[in-house]
């Protein structure tokens, strides 16, 4: 946990994509972990299993909780001062930034990979 400690200081926009990351597995709307979450979670109410559901979403804000202690640990801790954070490579970059636009773009049209995930299980059965 502490090497994540002034990472928004130190990188702020590797921090930023981190939280987006965090957030989605959090279930925040507008992220895809939000899409995912509400299927999983309406499904369970759709074949009457209200125990699962409940415990799905009290599972889901423990979670959260975890996930927000690293998101202050980089915003509100300061950085220990035993040396820099090696240098992100700019491919890694490229590879974060183009995840977390998915996870944006998932999260606000999920449509057309939900059809083609429905046409690929309506194959197999």
């Amino acid at each position: 946990m502490r090497d994540f400690a002034g990472l928004g200081q130190d990188r702020p926009w590797l921090a930023g994509l981190l939280t987006v990351f965090l957030l989605s597995l959090g279930g925040f709307p507008p992220t895809v972990g939000f899409v995912a979450k509400w299927y999983i979670f309406n499904a369970a109410m759709q074949e009457h299993m209200v125990a699962l559901a409940v415990l799905g979403v009290l599972t889901s804000v423990v979670s959260v909780f975890f996930y927000l202690r690293i998101v202050v640990m980089m915003y509100m801790v300061d950085e220990p001062a035993e040396g820099r954070r090696p240098a992100v490579p700019v491919m890694v970059g490229v590879g974060l930034l183009v995840a977390v636009v998915g996870v944006f773009y998932l999260g606000v049209l999920p449509g057309r990979l939900l059809t083609i995930a429905a046409n690929s299980v309506a194959s197999i059965f």
